[in-house]
């Protein structure tokens, strides 16, 4: 099982929009913050077929240097901690969160930490395109894309009063070439990525 996100790097943490667009928007160039009130890095595996297990990060951070004249010049590098792992699960038999951060899967004492750091930006229209990054999990770096699609830019954001935008990524990566191969077969090796969060101008 895995997860970012990178992100995740997923998610991950993402960003795409097409010039065009960008320059209609009223927001301005510098450094965004996610805003971890309103991040959420998930993973999804199938299990033994029956259903997609869905799991979640409660630890994210993530920067955006935001170009948005020109939005394939901005940069976007991701943070999350892999023993924030949470799982949702409701029996009392076992922590199955430290079960997922432990060695057999995350081994997040070892390696503490999940990074994503873009390296490129496709635009496709106004509002979608590709994120392109090197995404590091369990001591091992990959070339990772995600679809991106670029929700809202506001200016202000009418609670906040600070120039936001919002996003939404999907992405999918395969754990063992992570290292992380335990179970598979009955718990797919394809892993799922779902990113969502809001940037706020710092």
């Amino acid at each position: 099982m895995f997860s970012i996100k990178s992100a995740l790097v997923a998610g991950v943490l993402a960003l795409a929009s097409s010039t065009a667009y960008a320059q209609t928007i009223d927001v301005p160039a510098g450094t965004y913050r996610a805003d971890v009130t309103h991040t959420n890095v998930l993973w999804s595996v199938v299990h033994f077929g029956l259903s997609n297990y869905i799991g979640r990060f409660d630890k994210i951070s993530a920067t955006l240097e935001l170009a948005p004249a020109d939005v394939t010049k901005s940069k976007l590098t991701a943070t999350i901690d892999p023993a924030s792992v949470s799982t949702n699960y409701p029996a009392s038999d076992k922590s199955f969160d430290a079960e997922i951060a432990g060695e057999m899967f995350f081994d997040a004492a070892k390696f503490n930490q999940i990074t994503f750091v873009s390296t490129a930006i496709d635009v496709k229209d106004g509002k979608t395109g590709t994120v392109t990054g090197y995404l590091t999990f369990h001591g091992v770096t990959k070339p990772v894309t995600l679809d991106v699609t670029l929700n809202a830019a506001l200016n202000p954001h009418p609670m906040s009063k600070k120039p936001t935008v919002g996003f939404s990524a999907t992405g999918v990566i395969k754990r063992s070439d992570f290292g992380v191969a335990a179970l598979v077969g009955p718990v797919s090796d394809d892993v799922k990525l779902t990113i969502e969060t809001e940037f706020v101008a710092q």
